[in-house]
């Protein structure tokens, strides 16, 4: 029994002895990992949550257009919308066939959610938009209205549309698109027809009144380079501030196809800017022809950050807005077949290379003196 006792205690001795030798090497582990810890950099944040204070520094808005149902049921497009960017601009539930589908009977749910949503985020807001051609409800598109009658809509939707909202959305785009697509001739919409060209002088001194505060733009896509039609849109916007009308803005549109980023973006936006007016990138993406590959990727990044330079490089440029959170909620795919991955997003809401081209803008340049 004796030697049992002494075979058992040498036995419990020896494993007591491996239990030491492994608990001083989980003491060394240890003190391994935490040196390491300290000395290491800590976790690299996503470039993208850098934006918003870059973007305050330049003083410039980085927006982003939103849409309601997302906006209302998905946390996850809400923490994208609120991390990166620093101003919201309504995608569709602004617009008259939504505002307001029947004559007096206004639908105020999705604007109020989005107002409401930026308020609560400290977001500015960019009101979208009063006159456009499209998406009109059928009783105003199919309407027979005299001058007077059309006169009467359009101060009635202003006034109810601006006057809610007074004092807390920074500026509209109250003419959307009034020139044809590919000319410098003005559109012959609803409102060219029956009221003649001077229905844009007419429109803006009626936001104005609906909202003295408000800045009032005219908001236009394919004159973001010289040409004829952006030369239209310079002449239109010198004749209405020779005659004192309030125009405070334009908004170009940006919405480019992959590889026709005009390379004077920058020289355009300055001479509207040299007349007195701000100006924006109003509604960016870059729509890429399917398959897209990494190469494509990576020069949608380029061109990116080649916008934000245009506009940091103009004193007068306020802001730049993309348009739409991610690929997954783009307008592009329904609209421009075999075109996609238009956005800084993906369709999993991952970041793609565009967002860290917009960060390399912001970042790469001194901070520019605030107007």
């Amino acid at each position: 029994m004796h030697e049992a006792v002494q075979d058992g205690w040498r036995s419990a001795t020896r494993g007591r002895g491996v239990l030491l030798s492994a608990g001083a090497v989980c003491v060394v582990i240890f003190v391994v990992v935490t040196v390491l810890v300290l000395l290491l950099p800590g976790p690299v944040e996503e470039p993208a949550s850098e934006l918003p204070g870059l973007a305050e520094a330049h003083g410039i808005k980085l927006g982003v257009a939103v849409a309601v149902n997302p906006l209302a049921h998905d946390a996850v497009y809400r923490d994208l919308v609120t991390d990166h960017y620093t101003s919201v601009t309504a995608e569709n539930t602004m617009k008259w066939q939504h505002v307001q589908p029947e004559r007096y009977e206004f639908d105020w749910s999705g604007p109020d959610l989005m107002v409401d949503f930026a308020e609560d985020n400290g977001l500015s807001v960019r009101g979208h938009t009063l006159l456009w051609h499209n998406q009109q409800p059928d009783w105003l598109a199919q309407g027979f209205f005299d001058a007077d009658e059309l006169r009467t809509v359009m101060r009635e939707h202003t006034e109810a549309l601006l006057g809610r909202y007074e004092g807390r959305i920074d500026s509209w785009d109250v003419i959307n698109e009034p020139f044809e697509e590919n000319s410098p001739e003005l559109r012959e919409n609803l409102w060219y027809q029956t009221l003649g060209e001077d229905y844009i002088a007419e429109a803006l001194w009626m936001a104005h009144e609906a909202d003295p505060e408000a800045k009032l733009y005219i908001n236009e896509f394919n004159t973001e380079g010289s040409g004829e039609k952006a030369d239209a849109l310079y002449e239109l916007s010198s004749s209405l501030l020779e005659r004192g009308v309030p125009l405070h803005g334009i908004g170009f549109q940006g919405h480019f196809v992959h590889g026709s980023v005009p390379d004077d973006l920058a020289e355009n936006m300055q001479r509207f800017a040299d007349l007195g007016l701000d100006v924006e990138i109003s509604e960016l993406d870059v729509r890429i022809p399917e398959p897209v590959t990494p190469e494509d990727l990576a020069a949608q990044a380029d061109e990116y950050r080649h916008v934000l330079e245009s506009c940091l490089a103009v004193s007068r440029c306020v802001g730049v807005s993309v348009w739409g959170v991610t690929d997954a909620h783009s307008w592009i795919p329904e609209w421009f077949p075999g075109y996609t991955a238009a956005l800084p997003f993906d369709e999993d809401y991952a970041p793609k290379p565009a967002l860290g081209g917009m960060v390399e803008a912001l970042s790469r340049n001194g901070r520019r003196a605030r107007r």
